[in-house]
């Protein structure tokens, strides 16, 4: 899953940058890879702030889960605007700003929501009292075990030299 994201976000960030090369030129394209990296920056340390002076305000039970989402949020746009490319700036830009994240919200909860029953833990009682686990697929058979050498030839005991044992013609 991992792997398929890294290439898909190569895929699109050099696919946005030859686009825009084509358009218009190496020397404005990388003018405008790092003022958006600038720009993305600077948008991130203000949130960054913002939502420290909002969280040492306090957390009341009516806004925890806002404040809570909207960190994640900045978080991610932060990740987003700090990782080299373009298309992986404007996105986080985009989730820096308060009217997207206000939009973003509520398709973040209904993630997390989704995924909820995965993190929360494997095992939860049924009805009847006993375990149920989430199945999770294994990556093939893993056995632990010790190798030992063996020799599959008899000593002699009165030391001699015989002659080794040989295969029918």
């Amino acid at each position: 899953m991992a792997m398929r994201l890294f290439v898909l976000y190569v895929v699109v960030e050099m696919a946005v940058l030859v686009g825009l090369t084509a358009t218009i030129g190496f020397g404005a394209t990388l003018l405008a890879v790092a003022g958006m990296f600038l720009l993305g920056l600077a948008l991130a340390g203000s949130q960054l702030r913002r939502h420290l002076r909002r969280l040492q305000s306090g957390l009341t039970a009516d806004n925890a889960a806002g404040v809570v989402t909207d960190s994640a949020l900045v978080a991610l746009g932060t990740v987003l605007v700090v990782i080299p490319g373009l298309a992986s700036s404007v996105v986080g830009a985009l989730l820096l700003l308060p009217p997207t994240r206000t939009l973003a919200r509520p398709v973040v909860t209904a993630m997390a929501a989704r995924r909820a029953p995965l993190i929360v833990g494997a095992g939860t009682a049924s009805r009847f009292g006993a375990q149920r686990f989430a199945y999770r697929p294994s990556r093939g058979e893993y056995i632990d075990g010790e190798v030992i050498d063996v020799v599959d030839a008899p000593a002699d005991p009165a030391g001699s030299q015989a002659e080794p044992r040989r295969l029918p013609e």
